[in-house]
């Protein structure tokens, strides 16, 4: 596949008054990047996947059609000190992980993915290949955590390289609700976002069976991260300042930064490095809601949240708790589209692995629940898209005030700046689908 043949599709779809769906890894979770409700021409980026590594100059040029693996399988190929802010998920594609935001184990030492781009090449909606150079810093701006599917078709990135150590630690410990689980987690919520930046730590909370004869559900508590350095340094940190997790020398292992990018994807270190280059996609139907914490939950709150659990089937629900802090409380909500920032303690995100009315239902009614203790009003995170929170009209008629709904709740008070730069740069709303920018206040 050739850049010039982008060109040709978006042409043609011109021409034919077609919709584009332009597909990268095909993680998108309500199918926006390959579904449609009219006809509608699909571009593949598979096949314009290279990832070009500079260790000079500590960059990478890489082509949209590339997976998070491929960028950090290449990365690690010149050098064992360099890597790369993104996601844990191998499989994700880069565009999608850049075009919302993209957060990963390296969030708290260097941001996000998005605030780690220093240039791109895409094709607009005249069928022109522009930089950042000719397409402007608002267009460059509105890209790197805004949606770049309602603002054209990104072809490569250029991507700033940050330092790591060779050696790295991670860790992981389980516990459950009857083993302190709660305490653990409620003290989480304050020392998380105020470690050093070299350490981070997430929870996951999963429903199992409570055992093998019996369709009673249990909860299990996964206490996981790392540390940009040794296990000693990380254990007397943990035994000063977060006694209550009880962090041994068992529960750790030191490892190349490159093999905690694999635990990370795969939940092994055994695994060769190739399987990085696995694209490979979860195939199973599910949902994913988001929001944000700003105060710690109360105890009485976090059970409230175990019982809420306890009502989905075994095996099929998952809580992330995803800790910020360190570099993304210095980085401004207007300094790319992505706004949450300093005053977030962490991010939440629920997941259902079945797309039943009766899990669709739970998922809801537990999103429900978590109002009291998140933000408000109510804000998400674009990468795991909601069609819940609202849609642009199936015609492809948008409506400022509708999208604003949801709009706001992704972007905050950037929405307003994207819809600007949307309105000069697509004002018809070719690159449109269910949650794109809308043009203007029409």
């Amino acid at each position: 596949m050739q850049e010039s043949q982008v060109q040709t599709v978006v042409y043609c779809s011109k021409k034919h008054e077609l919709e584009m769906r332009i597909r990268g890894g095909g993680h998108d979770f309500e199918g926006i990047s390959y579904v449609s409700q009219v006809p509608f021409v699909l571009l593949d980026m598979i096949n314009l996947r290279s990832v070009d590594v500079d260790p000079v100059a500590a960059t990478a040029w890489v082509q949209s059609g590339a997976t998070m693996g491929e960028v950090y399988y290449a990365i690690a190929q010149k050098s064992k000190t360099l890597g790369f802010p993104g996601g844990t998920y191998a499989s994700v594609g880069v565009t999608g992980l850049i075009g919302g935001g993209g957060y990963g184990v390296l969030r708290r030492k260097y941001g996000l993915a998005a605030d780690n781009v220093i240039d791109a090449r895409m094709v607009d909606v005249n069928g022109r290949i522009i930089n950042r150079g000719s397409m402007g810093e608002d267009l460059f701006w509105a890209i790197r955590g805004g949606g770049p599917s309602s603002f054209g078709i990104i072809l490569s990135w250029k991507l700033n390289l940050v330092s790591v150590p060779e050696r790295v630690t991670i860790f992981s410990v389980t516990r459950t609700i009857q083993q302190n689980a709660t305490d653990i987690v409620w003290r989480w919520q304050t020392l998380a976002p105020s470690l050093p930046k070299d350490a981070e730590i997430r929870i996951q909370a999963n429903t199992v069976k409570k055992d093998s004869l019996a369709d009673d559900t249990a909860i299990v508590v996964r206490i996981l991260g790392s540390y940009l350095g040794g296990v000693d340094k990380l254990l007397s940190l943990m035994q000063e300042i977060f006694p209550e997790l009880n962090l041994v020398h068992k529960d750790c292992v030191q490892v190349s930064y490159i093999q905690s990018v694999l635990y990370f994807a795969t939940n092994s270190v055994e695994q060769p490095l190739e399987t990085l280059l696995d694209r490979t996609t979860f195939k199973v139907p599910c949902k994913v809601k988001t929001d944000y914490v700003t105060r710690p939950i109360s105890k009485e709150g976090l059970n409230g949240i175990w019982e809420m659990m306890l009502k989905s089937d075994p095996d099929t629900t998952s809580l992330f708790l995803t800790s910020y802090g360190g570099k993304m409380d210095e980085i401004s909500e207007s300094a790319i589209p992505f706004p949450h920032r300093a005053g977030t303690l962490y991010m939440t995100s629920i997941r259902v692995l079945r797309d039943t009315k009766k899990a669709l239902d739970w998922i809801r009614s537990f999103y429900s629940y978590l109002t009291p203790y998140v933000s408000s009003p109510r804000t998400a995170y674009v990468n795991f898209v909601d069609l819940d929170l609202g849609v642009n009209n199936e015609n492809g008629v948008t409506n400022y005030t509708e999208a604003s709904k949801w709009g706001k709740m992704y972007y905050k008070n950037n929405f307003d700046r994207l819809v600007h730069i949307k309105s000069k740069v697509d004002p018809t709303n070719f690159f449109g689908h269910q949650q794109s920018i809308p043009p203007g206040s029409s």
